[in-house]
């Protein structure tokens, strides 16, 4: 089974793993957080991240990071290397509901499935009417009267 690592900026990584567990409570053990705090360096933040990793004791693990090019993927990108696993940056809830969900399938199918999770989950939404449903020139009242 995969291991999911979430690495982002203090408070996001924890939040988001508690959202999951929330949907998900039995997947505690395989999904791990790391929130990255502004005032600790680089290196003492990827040492850390080596341990929890260490102690996920999964054979893979898909890392998902926050913002591309900031420290926590800039960390991940490090901890990634020679290891098996993959990073994707721009986590969000439903990628990493995504994630979940499949985790049992394999690590590159696993990649697939949070790319889409993330990029379906992004929408624009309708306020005034179901989204999917257009609106019939019948449902307004002709003659509205202010009140």
């Amino acid at each position: 089974m995969n291991g999911i690592f979430i690495i982002a900026h203090a408070p996001l990584a924890t939040a988001l793993r508690q959202c999951v567990l929330h949907v998900f409570p039995d997947s505690a053990a395989v999904v791990a957080a790391l929130d990255v705090q502004p005032d600790m360096p680089p290196e003492e933040t990827l040492a850390q991240a080596r341990i929890m990793l260490e102690q996920m004791g999964t054979s893979h693990t898909l890392v998902l990071a926050d913002v591309f090019g900031a420290t926590p993927c800039n960390v991940a990108q490090k901890l990634v290397d020679g290891v098996n696993s993959r990073l994707i940056a721009g986590v969000n809830l439903p990628m990493l509901l995504r994630t979940v969900s499949y985790r049992q399938e394999s690590l590159d199918e696993l990649v697939a499935r949070a790319l889409v999770g993330a990029t379906q989950g992004v929408m624009q939404v309708a306020i005034t009417a179901p989204q999917n449903q257009v609106r019939k020139d019948h449902d307004q009242d002709e003659h509205e009267h202010q009140q």
